[in-house]
Formats: C-alpha cells, structure tokens, sequence
C-alpha cells in the first residue's frame, strides 16, 4: 500500500514540475472515493491509471526520466516503469483522454476537465470514473462499480448521465451477489 501511494506522490511531483495535466481514473481512483466516505471499505491495486493526452506523450517521458521512471510502450500499454525495476505489475499505466482504451468499447476516455484532488492526487470526477468502470466492465471493474454503490457514491444524479447501455450494466452489477 505504501508503495503504490508513493508512486502515487512520484507521478503529481512529475506532472507538477513539468506543467502537465493527469487525472489518475483506475481502481486508485476508486479507492481514494470510496475511502472518503466510508473507510476501509475500499479495494487496492497494484498499478495506477492515468488519463493523459496523447500529445504530451513525449514531454511526459522526458519529465519522469529524472525521477526514475521510463516510458515504455509493451502489448498496446503505454505505461512508466521503475527504471531500475521495470514491472508491469506496479507501473503507471496511460490511457488517452478523448480515446477508447479499446476498439470494441463503447465510449472514449473523458477528457482533461475539472478534477478532485484527493491523496494528494488529481482523479477524474466521480460520474467519469462510473462512466469508465462501466464502459470497460471487467470483473475488477464490476467490484469497483460495486464498492462505489455501496458506499453510496452512484447517485440518481450520476446515474441520469449514463447511456442505456451503461444503466443495464449498473443494473447487472447491481443484481449479482
């Protein structure tokens, strides 16, 4: 847990110096909500996802260099990697706002827009995180989805701004035990 909230530190204190904008959107993102409002009820993961722009891509590498992170890219993931230690497993993954992180997904990344600043960190607002775990639909998402409703967080509101499609997975991950 301390490593990741580290790294966690490690990627503002990059982004920060270099002027750039992030929004961290995975399960940190989940957690960090969840646990504001309902603590040790939220899950961890090992790596961090962050929205970025594709275009600051290259200024993104050459700033974490100096911090010890390198960019690569391996099977279709940009991510930043402990230089030293290059592990996929606890690196920061990079998915790019306004794009879908796959073909087959029904809505793009949001974009860079207003952020929460929780941790310390810069996370994507609530309704876009819901938007993403459902969009994506994993069985890790589907568990964030769940610990977000749980604790109260997926308001009628949110739920208004969600496609069809989107409701009927809400409502899945809703009836399933």
């Amino acid at each position: 847990m301390e490593r990741l909230f580290d790294l966690a530190e490690l990627v503002e204190r990059i982004f920060a110096s270099a002027g750039l904008e992030y929004r961290v959107v995975g399960g940190l993102a989940t957690y960090l909500y969840v646990e504001q409002v309902e603590a040790d009820s939220g899950r961890l993961t090992k790596d961090i996802d962050i929205a970025v722009r594709r275009e600051d891509l290259e200024k993104i590498a050459l700033a974490a260099e100096p911090f010890g992170l390198e960019h690569r890219h391996v099977a279709g993931v940009d991510m930043l990697v402990g230089a030293s230690e290059p592990s996929a497993r606890r690196a920061v993954h990079l998915v790019f706002a306004g794009e879908k992180v796959r073909r087959e997904y029904a809505e793009a990344v949001p974009d860079l827009g207003p952020y929460v600043s929780l941790g310390g960190v810069r996370l994507i607002p609530l309704a876009d995180l819901v938007r993403m775990k459902l969009t994506s639909f994993r069985a890790k998402d589907e568990a964030h989805i769940k610990d977000l409703d749980e604790a109260g967080l997926i308001t009628q509101e949110i739920e208004c701004g969600l496609s069809a499609a989107l409701l009927e997975r809400l409502k899945r991950a809703r009836e399933r035990e």
